[in-house]
């Protein structure tokens, strides 16, 4: 009997230090790493499951045993909000630690290129701009401006491709601040740039509808856009100008617009001589009737809304004063014109 109870003690001392045995194992493996070196870094693809997180953290040395880490994540119902993306982390972080990194979507945050293009840059000012920016040759992003191939929002926005045009892109890359990946390639750089033409556009109530109304494609608003931009610049005055283009237009009158003959030269003039308004080039109002072949620079929301909505009115002509206030005088003769070119001319004195 007394043997009997000897055998029964020492299997019931075996199961408690197989069981203590155990749990010591488990518990040791859901410790923290040892703290050693540097913090790494490790990334999240999109799609990945918490099992393969786990295994991607053990990989990585941050977590002693992936099974115990995905036994405790089912323990506490966690693992089905982890982010995507890229993390750093150092040997010694805790499992909640990593859990509230990996819901919170606390990613490293990638160094970026801050920049911002003018309204009414041209696509030769931008590639300039973009070169200057990410140290790469302008002639690289003026090919891509050129050329428009393999940019997805080339299709979407219906760019066409005419031999007549300078640079394809030109009107299309949306003037503001931007901010992006500082090891974004040409192609995402540009393709940012369409995107965000596109989300401007569609800010505009009744976008769609009111260009259909005009019977008018994207590329001519655009065209239109970019004249009122190097036209304008007091922001009322905008609808107005937009106004007297389509008149003039209607009307079968030559534009006879200054921005486009700058837009031939390679420096900017004060004042355009005689012969400068003779180039020949599509481009040149002077010369031919209706729109140029494209946009001449890249106009901002307003002039894009002022295209679009247009304001009416019987003027056919227009010329800045010369009192600083960079403001026109409108007239619907050709008589009232050259009154107001007088005019002007006195108000500079």
């Amino acid at each position: 009997m007394k043997a009997a109870i000897r055998v029964v003690l020492i299997i019931i001392l075996l199961l408690v230090i197989a069981v203590g045995g155990g749990a010591w194992y488990v518990w040791n493996g859901m410790q923290p790493v040892k703290p050693a070196g540097q913090a790494v870094t490790f990334t999240v693809e999109k799609g990945m499951g918490s099992s393969e997180i786990a295994d991607l953290l053990q990989d990585q040395g941050l977590i002693r045993n992936a099974l115990f880490f995905k036994g405790y994540l089912k323990w506490v119902n966690e693992g089905s909000s982890f982010k995507a993306g890229t993390y750093e982390a150092a040997p010694g972080i805790t499992y909640d630690e990593l859990i509230t990194r990996l819901n919170a979507g606390d990613i490293v945050k990638a160094e970026t290129v801050v920049f911002t293009i003018p309204e009414g840059y041209t696509a030769v000012q931008i590639a300039d701009k973009l070169s200057a920016a990410w140290n790469i040759k302008p002639e690289t992003f003026l090919a891509l401006m050129d050329s428009g191939e393999g940019l997805q929002a080339v299709e979407s926005l219906g760019i066409p491709k005419d031999d007549k045009l300078r640079h394809r892109l030109e009107g299309y890359l949306f003037p503001e601040t931007y901010e992006l990946a500082k090891d974004s390639t040409p192609e995402q750089i540009i393709e940012a740039m369409l995107e965000q033409l596109q989300k401007k556009l569609d800010s505009i109530p009744d976008y769609k509808s009111k260009l259909a109304a005009r019977g008018m494609t994207l590329h001519k608003l655009l065209t239109v856009a970019s004249l009122v931009e190097r036209e304008v610049v007091v922001n009322e005055e905008r609808p107005i100008v937009a106004g007297v283009i389509y008149n003039r237009i209607d009307k079968g009158m030559k534009l006879q617009i200054d921005a486009t003959v700058q837009y031939l030269l390679d420096k900017q003039k004060e004042r355009l001589l005689e012969k400068d308004l003779q180039v020949d080039s599509p481009y040149n109002t002077y010369k031919n009737e209706g729109l140029p072949p494209g946009p001449i620079s890249s106009p901002g929301l307003k002039s894009i809304e002022a295209a679009l909505s247009p304001k009416a009115s019987e003027y056919y002509y227009y010329v800045t004063k010369k009192d600083g206030s960079q403001s026109h005088l409108f007239g619907k003769t050709y008589k009232e014109h050259l009154a107001n070119i007088q005019k002007s001319e006195q108000n500079s004195q």
